[in-house]
């Protein structure tokens, strides 16, 4: 193994030029200091937003110190991750960090004061005042949630209780991340290792069967004989959800969560109601698995194995770019230059180095470049990450271009988008170009496993989540006997008759952080159905495909993300997007299936 560079040993060409944002920290220190100097200014507004006038002028004075703290914010971050060992960037960071705590403090009052006001207000502000017009979306924003914001006395207490309420998904992080141990394993080459969450995803992917099998058994076993209290654990943190959502005034936690975002309920329901009427098709992918790995029974540890085998072939990062812009290339010339750009302009941050945060991410603020953080390491799965982050990039460097401040940014259900729409048109490009029939079917199986583990499998997970949150509203308690048998049948249901339901997995529910941030996880299947779609139609080259995704690209947070994303050509209140998800896995299944 080559040993890993120290960060000052690696060649600039490969890394980001945060210097664009700051030269240096005497530059930074100042602006820190003048941040210091006029952020108190915010405060000077409370009690005093009578007026369009006098609200017009606080959010010109807020973007403009806004905008300052998050530059100082982002090179912070960037800095210190690009080595996480560098003392004087690690105290630039907890600087700045501290400082944003009190910065949200000056702004606090901002949305209570707006909905203080008297009803029709704002509206007639907004049509006296001209500049105040393209307001109109945030003050709707803002309005709308007035029934379900409470008295001053109350919030304050609310955000008082806020961390004990917390406090199940920080005991279930400690406890299966830190005190629970899953003992010794022998790995392929019969070494004894120890099994962590860390590297069982390897483990459960092996060759050997025998291997996945026991590392299985072994950390499911584990949580089993944990499932009383990560039971109670989890019962609690619905609870809280529930108690939250009741306190304010909406009629379901369901709504307390995607109302917010003006996410109509049947967007969450018929997304699980699409998938129950197709799981024919995840059966037979089974029963296709199970044939191609030569297996008289598939069991749940058989899942995650690749059908094929091919040799680990290196990608060097100019090699992945070339890839890349091929694969994007229906998204025009204009897409292609941006990308292009972002290569050359220093974007990236290429190759890993000691004290290098790991993972990959993109990243940036409103008057900075996009910045994109890889740990490339020349695989093919980083040629992926690549394309997925740059995705990401190129959509806040749209939407930060053709939107203003306030509405530059994205919401989550927007967010994977982008990033999986480039996934998409790589993985189409590169199953089209194979001709080596074993490279063919492993990239087909990479497709197949993409669509079962962030579509089927999410919205199993969403399925779950509808359970567990309407049996406690309705005051039933929920043991773990409870969720063991409901995570059971939904595993029935999702996997057929054709593969053993292993005991050890009923208890799976317990590992799943996910669960203790209510009702997100269904925006992975809807965010890669939109993708789906999106990328669906670029691909076939229909009129005013490429225009409208840019259209969605271009809109940042201008309004609902199902808004944004209807103009745009793709109708999330509809079944067509899944639909078409399950069509593609369809194809895929037809491919791999001779």
């Amino acid at each position: 193994m080559e040993e890993l560079k120290k960060r000052a040993e690696i060649d600039p060409k490969f890394k980001w030029k945060v210097e664009k944002i700051y030269q240096n920290l005497k530059e930074w220190e100042k602006d820190f200091e003048e941040l210091k100097k006029e952020a108190p200014r915010l405060k000077e507004f409370s009690g005093n937003l009578t007026s369009g006038e006098s609200i017009l002028e606080y959010l010109k004075i807020n973007e403009k110190i806004s905008r300052k703290a998050e530059v100082l914010y982002v090179y912070a971050h960037l800095k210190s991750d690009e080595d996480t060992s560098n003392s004087t960037y690690q105290s630039l960071m907890s600087k700045i960090d501290i400082y944003m705590a009190e910065f949200s403090g000056y702004t606090a009052f901002f949305v209570p004061e707006i909905l203080s006001l008297e009803d029709g207000f704002i509206e007639k502000e907004i049509k006296r005042l001209d500049e105040l017009k393209k307001f109109k979306f945030l003050f709707d924003d803002i309005l709308k949630e007035k029934p379900h914001v409470l008295t001053k006395d109350m919030e304050e207490l609310l955000a008082l209780a806020s961390d004990c309420l917390d406090a199940p998904a920080a005991i279930h992080n400690i406890l299966t991340n830190a005190d629970m141990t899953f003992g010794k394993i022998k790995n392929e080459e019969g070494k004894e290792v120890e099994l962590t969450e860390g590297n069982y995803s390897s483990f459960i992917r092996s060759k050997d069967r025998e291997v996945r099998k026991i590392a299985f058994k072994q950390l499911f076993g584990e949580y089993k004989k944990l499932q009383n209290t990560l039971a109670t654990s989890l019962t609690c943190s619905i609870k809280n959800f529930n108690f939250s959502s009741k306190v304010r005034k909406y009629n379901s936690a369901l709504e307390a969560s995607l109302k917010p975002n003006n996410i109509p309920l049947d967007v969450y329901r018929n997304a699980i109601k699409v998938m129950d009427n197709n799981l024919d098709s995840l059966h037979r992918y089974i029963d296709i698995k199970k044939k191609l790995l030569g297996l008289d029974e598939i069991h749940m540890y058989d899942l995650y194995v690749p059908v094929i085998e091919t040799p680990k072939e290196k990608v060097q990062f100019n090699d992945g770019v070339k890839t890349i812009l091929q694969a994007l290339k229906p998204l025009g010339d204009e897409y292609l230059n941006i990308f292009k750009s972002g290569i050359e302009d220093g974007w990236m941050d290429i190759y890993e180095n000691k004290g290098k945060k790991g993972g990959a991410y993109s990243w940036g603020g409103y008057d900075t470049m996009p910045y994109v953080l890889l740990n490339y390491n020349n695989e093919l799965n980083d040629v992926s990450t690549l394309a997925h982050e740059m995705g990401h990039s190129i959509h806040s460097y749209y939407s930060r271009k053709e939107q203003p401040y306030y509405y530059a940014g994205y919401t989550l259900f927007c967010a994977e988008v982008a990033s999986t729409t480039n996934e998409s048109l790589l993985i189409h490009y590169l199953i089209e170009q194979e001709t080596d029939e074993k490279k063919k079917m492993y990239l087909i199986n990479q497709e197949l496993e993409q669509i079962r583990t962030t579509v089927f499998r999410q919205l199993m997970f969403a399925e779950f989540e509808l359970y567990t949150h309407d049996t406690l509203e309705k005051g039933v308690p929920l043991t773990a006997e409870d969720y063991n048998k409901a995570w059971h049948d939904l595993n029935v249901k999702y996997f057929g008759d054709k593969i053993i339901i292993d005991e050890e997995i009923n208890v799976e529910w317990s590992r799943i952080p996910h669960f203790y941030s209510d009702f997100y996880v269904y925006q992975y299947a809807t965010g890669y159905a939109a993708a789906s779609a999106f990328s669906n139609s670029i691909l076939k080259g229909k009129e005013e495909a490429v225009p409208k995704y840019k259209s969605f690209l271009k809109a940042g947070g201008s309004d609902y993300p199902i808004n944004i994303l209807k103009n745009a050509g793709v109708d999330m209140t509809t079944d067509a997007p899944i639909e078409a998800t399950i069509k593609r896995f369809n194809e895929l299944l037809n491919m791999i299936d001779k």
